[in-house]
């Protein structure tokens, strides 16, 4: 089980191989290598091998008789790739994703907890802007058990 969550908000560089450093802070924890798949909002998502086989648990154990189940699955895993960080702790995102959260040389690297979540600028913009207020002036039980 891993004991630390990513935090921050960074913006590094995608270069014109696609390959993105990633923070010097976090580079101890994805030594060991990362998943990187799709995530929700057209962003994706970078986690440590262990933190995915956290968060993939219920899609790796899916119920196969359950359309739903396997629809997900399937679309997750097929679309998830594993990196190894080379010596300066770049990782490289392939066109396909690249595609998918259609980046740009210009991305915002986030931390969400268990993963990090690669943005185009200009979309983590919009969306920071679209959720501020609701941010500003939460609704009562958002966290609640």
């Amino acid at each position: 089980m891993e004991d630390f969550t990513f935090v921050g908000n960074f913006t590094p560089r995608m270069d014109e191989k696609g390959r993105i450093t990633l923070p010097a802070k976090f580079r101890d924890r994805t030594a060991g290598g990362v998943m990187l798949l799709r995530g929700q909002d057209r962003a994706l998502f970078i986690l440590t091998l262990a933190g995915f086989a956290k968060f993939a648990h219920n899609a790796i154990h899916a119920d196969i008789t359950d359309e739903r189940q396997i629809g997900f699955q399937r679309y997750m895993l097929a679309n998830a790739e594993d990196q190894h960080p080379d010596a300066q702790g770049r990782i490289t995102i392939p066109a396909k994703m690249r595609d998918y959260a259609q980046l740009t040389k210009d991305i915002v690297l986030n931390g969400a907890g268990l993963r990090m979540e690669v943005w185009a600028a200009d979309r983590w913009n919009q969306y920071q802007a679209a959720q501020e207020e609701a941010y500003a002036t939460p609704a009562r039980g958002v966290f609640d058990a």
